[in-house]
């Protein structure tokens, strides 16, 4: 699928790696917990393995067995966006291959990080990967993790490519999102929020959706929200805005999937314990998401 057919909106969640109590993946509890955000939590996509599945400590092998038991588990009822992303442009490649041959609609892939390369260098990064499948592929911006920021004269140019079809905006800056919308609506290049307490902003300027964690909790109302976006009930949808807001924040108190693994386990459903070098929830954060659970009734 190119940039001028893919029409991919709403809520894509980037699904958390459930483990076992010994750190291996739970095989088992991937599969029922993608049931639960397509059935459950109105999941436009399903995103295996990004920064929220845990894929810094994954091994090539994980990765790629839970990209596969996603494939499978998903069984065509919504795309399946791999994250195949590396600060390496070759181990990027082989990821992306890999993936393409297991039947993933597309890829994520995240800006190089760590090696600090130029905008230049980023920009030959994309357009390599590109050059290796006819995948789509939506850039993933997060210079907080990378601490490099894919400047918008960057991803305007890369948007001119065929199979650069969106980005992951976790800029958090709405002044460089405007930008990027208002120079490539026209050649339907997909905007979707990452920072997700900008998702409502986002969507009000032109976004189409949202790759969201919190949607492990809150996908059905992030759906909605992009709905009546789109459908220009901007009211109702500021209404949903304010209202999960709490929880929002209560999701990224502590370092993004810490909170969401133990809203999960609260909830009932396959999550287990997060690898080092992230830990479990301190008792204060804890408390901060119970209270918002509780207040949204997503816990009893």
């Amino acid at each position: 699928m190119s940039r001028k057919t893919w029409d991919l909106k709403g809520c894509l969640i980037p699904v958390i790696t459930p483990f076992t109590e010994d750190y291996k993946i739970d095989k088992a509890g991937l599969r029922i917990l993608i049931d639960y955000l397509i059935d459950e939590q109105a999941a436009a996509a399903i995103i295996p393995c990004g920064t929220t599945g845990e894929s810094p400590t994954l091994s090539h092998e994980e990765h790629l067995e839970v990209i596969k038991i996603t494939v499978e588990a998903v069984n065509g009822r919504v795309p399946v966006i791999a994250g195949t992303g590396s600060n390496s442009t070759s181990e990027a490649i082989y990821m992306t291959k890999a993936a393409a041959d297991m039947g993933v609609d597309g890829t994520l892939q995240v800006g190089p990080y760590y090696n600090k390369p130029s905008q230049a260098g980023i920009m030959r990064h994309f357009e390599e990967i590109a050059k290796a499948t006819d995948l789509p592929i939506i850039i993933y911006n997060i210079p907080g993790r990378t601490s490099r920021n894919i400047e918008p004269e960057t991803i305007i140019k890369l948007s001119e490519m065929d199979t650069v079809v969106g980005l992951k905006d976790a800029s958090g800056d709405i002044i460089q999102t405007m930008k990027i919308i208002k120079e490539t609506h026209a050649r339907n290049f997909h905007v979707y929020a990452g920072e997700d307490a900008l998702t409502f902003s986002i969507l009000c300027l032109g976004g189409h959706g949202a790759v969201a964690a919190v949607g492990h909790v809150i996908g059905k109302e992030v759906d909605q929200m992009v709905k009546l976006v789109d459908a220009g009930s901007i009211d109702a949808a500021r209404d949903i805005h304010y209202r999960t807001l709490n929880i929002i924040n209560a999701l990224f108190v502590e370092p993004n999937p810490v909170p969401v693994k133990q809203a999960l386990a609260w909830m009932g459903l396959p999550s287990g314990p997060v690898r080092l070098p992230l830990v479990g929830m301190s008792e204060k954060g804890k408390e901060v998401l119970r209270k918002a659970l509780l207040e949204l009734g997503k816990i009893s």
